[in-house]
């Protein structure tokens, strides 16, 4: 039996359509559920057919491959992968990068394990990722942001890392160094966090709830992936 692609396409907007519910009535914990029921039913589906479902979450979780994921990630589907860039490669590595993080981290004074933290949770490694939103490369840039920061190609190792890595210095200049609200800012916007009068780790934790979903998995995340790259 093949699943029809018309029964895959509305299970995913159907995902997607409860996202947008559970993210304006601030229910984490029923989001959380809902991932993992739809999750359960989509994998059984694959399954049934002969396919590999333990492919890594898209963009924003650890051990993201070329291939994507049909897991739901905890915050916005966004920032899963729409479509590779041409010519895609293989997921590289924290290993791999490590020069030019080091070299972007001593660059704009931001600690090594936050620049790996920060790609693992945007990309897992993956120098091709393309999001939903156009954002690209190891650490998600969208070309607005590229431009500015002077990165001619986002799918370049070492210009997406030098400018991703300068943009969240800059963040973290601009919240005196409150990683926490730096990060939230990365994710969502300084914008938004400005407008929420947050402007210290403590503040973001008083307000938290009052972002969306997405940027709350993603402050955690960032931080817990900090945590292992420190260890």
């Amino acid at each position: 039996m093949n699943i029809d692609p018309r029964t895959l396409k509305d299970l995913l907007q159907l995902q997607l359509l409860g996202k947008m519910s559970l993210l304006s009535s601030g229910d984490s914990a029923a989001e959380s559920d809902d991932n993992s029921d739809f999750a359960d039913l989509l994998n059984s589906l694959l399954t049934s057919q002969g396919l590999d479902t333990q492919t890594a979450e898209p963009g924003f979780a650890a051990g993201a491959s070329a291939r994507t994921s049909l897991k739901p990630a905890s915050f916005n589907p966004s920032f899963a992968y729409a479509a590779a860039a041409p010519q895609m490669k293989a997921a590289q590595s924290a290993g791999e990068l490590e020069p030019i993080i080091e070299a972007a981290s001593r660059n704009h004074g931001v600690q090594p394990s936050l620049v790996k933290a920060v790609i693992d949770a945007e990309s897992s490694f993956n120098s091709q990722a393309v999001s939903r939103a156009g954002a690209k490369g190891l650490m998600q840039l969208m070309d607005g942001t590229s431009q500015g920061l002077g990165v001619s190609n986002p799918f370049d190792p070492e210009q997406n890392i030098q400018g991703g890595t300068r943009y969240l210095s800059d963040l973290l200049r601009k919240y005196n160094g409150n990683s926490g609200v730096a990060l939230a800012a990365y994710n969502a916007g300084p914008g938004r966090i400005d407008r929420l009068g947050i402007t210290s780790d403590q503040e973001l934790m008083s307000k938290m709830h009052l972002l969306p979903g997405e940027t709350q998995g993603y402050v955690s995340k960032v931080l817990r992936l900090q945590r292992n790259y420190e260890a």
